[in-house]
This record gives C-alpha cells, sequence and structure tokens, in this order.
C-alpha cells in the first residue's frame, strides 16, 4: 500500500478563494495542461467522456464580459451601471476561468445522473491540481451557468449544461477557513430492518 500524507493534507486544506482576491499570474501552458488532463482522471463509465472544456483567457475574459452586460440589461432592465460593470468585469476577477460542460452521451451502461455527476468529479479535480499547483480557485455558477442566451452564446447543444465556471489565478491574501459539518451528524451505519 503506498500512502501519501502530503495528498490528504492538501485535501483537508483545500479551499475556495474569492475570485474578486485573485491576481496575475495564472497556471502557464504546461500547469493548464497539467490541471486539463488532472480534470479528465474521473470514474468516467463506458469511457464517453461526458464533459468538455471551454477556456476564457487574455482578451477572451473581457469580451465574453460583454455578453454578460447586455444579457444582464436584457432580463433585469432596472440594473444600474455598478450592476452592470459588475457583470462586464464577471470573468477578469481571475487570469483563468474554465468552463466545465457537461454533456450526455447516449448510453446504455451510464445513465444520465451518472454522467453529470462524472462531470462535477471533472471539477473537483481541477481545483485540487491547481491547489497544488499553488493557484488559488473557485467554482461557481451563478445565472450566467442557467441561462439559455449564455448556453446558446457558449455554442452549448441540447445535452449540455454548464457543471462550473472555475476561476483559476494567485492568492492575494490569505486562506481562511470556514466551519465544517460535524461528521457524527451526517453519517451512519447501515443497519438491516
Amino acid at each position: 500500500m503506498s500512502r501519501s500524507d502530503e495528498t490528504i493534507d492538501l485535501l483537508l486544506t483545500r479551499r475556495s478563494v474569492k475570485p474578486m482576491t485573485m491576481t496575475t499570474p495564472g497556471p502557464d501552458a504546461g500547469e493548464l495542461e497539467i490541471i486539463l488532463r488532472a480534470g479528465t482522471r474521473v470514474p468516467d463509465h463506458g469511457k464517453l467522456a461526458p464533459w468538455r472544456f471551454i477556456l476564457f483567457q487574455g482578451e477572451a475574459r473581457a469580451a465574453f464580459g460583454e455578453v454578460l452586460k447586455l444579457r444582464f440589461a436584457e432580463i433585469e432592465p432596472s440594473s444600474n451601471e455598478d450592476r452592470l460593470a459588475l457583470e462586464a468585469t464577471r470573468f477578469t476577477r481571475a487570469p483563468l476561468v474554465i468552463a466545465v460542460i457537461s454533456r450526455v452521451v447516449p448510453s446504455a451502461k451510464a445513465p444520465e445522473w451518472e454522467q453529470r455527476l462524472s462531470a462535477g468529479a471533472v471539477c473537483q479535480n481541477m481545483l485540487i491540481a491547481a491547489t497544488a499547483l499553488g493557484y488559488a480557485t473557485t467554482w461557481l455558477t451563478e445565472w450566467c451557468a442557467f441561462d439559455a442566451s449564455i448556453a446558446a452564446s457558449l455554442g452549448l447543444g441540447e445535452s449540455e449544461k454548464v457543471a462550473g465556471f472555475i476561476y483559476f489565478g494567485t492568492p492575494t491574501i490569505p486562506k481562511d477557513e470556514r466551519e465544517r459539518p460535524d461528521l457524527n451528524a451526517i453519517c451512519m451505519d447501515w443497519k438491516p430492518a
């Protein structure tokens, strides 16, 4: 048996970081490949790869921010300039944002729910890989993950949904800790009736 206490420590201390507290640099090309490869090392019944990635880097972050701002103004016409500016800069808060797209692949072996869970596992693996590389990360959805017009702007197909927008950057402040669930309150042994 091979044991990795370093991995356990990473899992027990991993913490999401608010994108507004991230700065450059983000992952370089080699680190990005590691993060993406780690993302694909998840349970995937039937080898379906029921997920894909859309990367927002450089000027693409601001350009997509304009799409978000215009759409938000349509759905919330009473929005003030501050709120519209927040939408325009949503993806520029971090040097890299990756949209993880969950896509259902027809399969007799792997039901839709299992495929969607696989996409969630992709998000978590990417967070862990980036954290191991020293980056700040967070996994968000927010309104734009569920809007049909934004889905069209992302080029999503009928069976596709945004599993998450993963933000990557360098932390500017120390990570704080938050209270975690009491294991005694959420765990139980199964017993026959």
